[in-house]
């Protein structure tokens, strides 16, 4: 893992596509690609309709996260609270003009793609938040008027996202948010404050905020053999194909549960399941193994930045990648209930595909550009 080039303040494109950490790009990659090949084994050996669309999203992707890692990180910056405004006003839109799919309207038909807003959002909120923390202190992070600006960058768009209603991006917004908030340095009581609101609030939330379908899956993860074929089937046969898989699987397209078709979203929330029953307990563990050199590239770019805004938008970026598997491996082995969250880079998707890489260029950006200097308001010194 080389991340030892330097970045002046001036810096040419030679030297910026020198200083990307390219072991991170080949590691997307190779990532990705185990997702092509899952993707090839959901349609019965076949491209289409998912692989080579998938390959078409991600070759884009690719160029977009090349392209932001070398715009300078202080444009990304000063670019932090439009970009925030901008994905705000699409979740607006989904409101009112949104598709509608599954029973929840959360796309924007643009055509060419079915844009989902709200995980964009996941990034920009980050962006958001690094431009608000940076050059706070101790003190800062410590006053609770401060923290009233932040709590409502993160809760605005959290009360749209429930609208849609999206449960699951909804929590994984909060707890960026919450990451963010510990990172800047805000006090652990001040968590503990929230954390007590939270539970008091679960009473009143389970019967005036979750929808019957949502009460269902906590009802289905508390029990799942109480409706084997209703509520309970998505989760009944991921673990049946877990434990299909055994030791070292039943081999690349030989999986019984996905190919005679009783694993639901196989191409989507569940395709993690389609690789450990092909690939067994020993490939599902590497696989994860190589989300875990990903969170570390993140972390080691992070300690490495030497500006603020660039370590918060890191570790920020990290914990998102981080929420994204955790849980949806926990959510299809029945760790926690069903909330519908992608795998990224394996599932399939445009628009969680798009975010991930965004995600990836800021990060590569904040490697590349980890050395410049960046006064208090980060702004000026561009």
């Amino acid at each position: 893992m080389n991340l030892d080039l330097g970045s002046p303040d001036s810096m040419t494109i030679g030297e910026k596509l020198a200083g990307i950490a390219w072991s991170l790009v080949l590691l997307v990659i190779l990532v990705a690609s185990v997702g092509f090949a899952m993707l090839y084994s959901a349609a019965n050996g076949s491209l289409d309709p998912w692989a080579s669309r998938q390959i078409v999203r991600f070759a884009i992707g690719l160029v977009a996260m090349l392209f932001m890692a070398l715009v300078d990180i202080r444009i990304w910056m000063k670019l932090a609270y439009p970009l925030y405004g901008a994905v705000f006003v699409l979740l607006i839109a989904v409101e009112l003009v949104g598709d509608v799919g599954k029973g929840a309207q959360r796309w924007i038909d643009l055509g060419f793609i079915q844009l989902q807003p709200s995980e964009i959002m996941k990034v920009t909120l980050v962006l958001a938040l690094a431009r608000y923390f940076h050059g706070a202190t101790l003190e800062d992070a410590g006053r609770i008027p401060f923290l009233f600006v932040p709590l409502l960058i993160i809760f605005a768009p959290v009360g749209l996202v429930l609208m849609q209603p999206n449960l699951g991006t909804s929590l994984i917004l909060v707890m960026i948010g919450g990451a963010m908030f510990f990172l800047a340095g805000v006090r652990l009581w001040k968590f503990g404050l929230v954390i007590a609101a939270v539970l008091i609030a679960i009473p009143l939330s389970w019967q005036f905020v979750l929808h019957d379908y949502q009460r269902h899956r906590v009802e289905t993860f508390l029990d799942p053999e109480s409706d084997p074929l209703g509520h309970g089937y998505h989760i009944t046969q991921s673990k049946i194909a877990f434990g299909s898989g055994g030791l070292m699987g039943k081999g690349f397209l030989q999986g019984t549960q996905s190919h005679l078709n009783f694993l639901p979203e196989k191409q989507t929330d569940f395709i993690f399941t389609m690789l450990a029953e092909e690939f067994g307990f020993v490939g599902g563990v590497g696989f994860l193994g190589l989300y875990c050199l990903l969170l570390l590239f993140g972390f080691v770019i992070a300690l490495r930045c030497r500006h603020q805004f660039g370590r918060l938008v890191a570790l920020g970026l990290t914990v998102n990648l981080f929420l994204y598997m955790f849980i949806n491996v926990a959510m299809i082995m029945g760790l926690i209930p069903v909330v519908g969250v992608p795998l990224p880079l394996i599932s399939y998707g445009g628009t969680a595909t798009l975010a991930v890489m965004i995600g990836f260029g800021l990060l590569l950006s904040v490697h590349v550009h980890r050395d410049v200097r960046m006064s208090r308001r980060g702004i000026s010194d561009l």
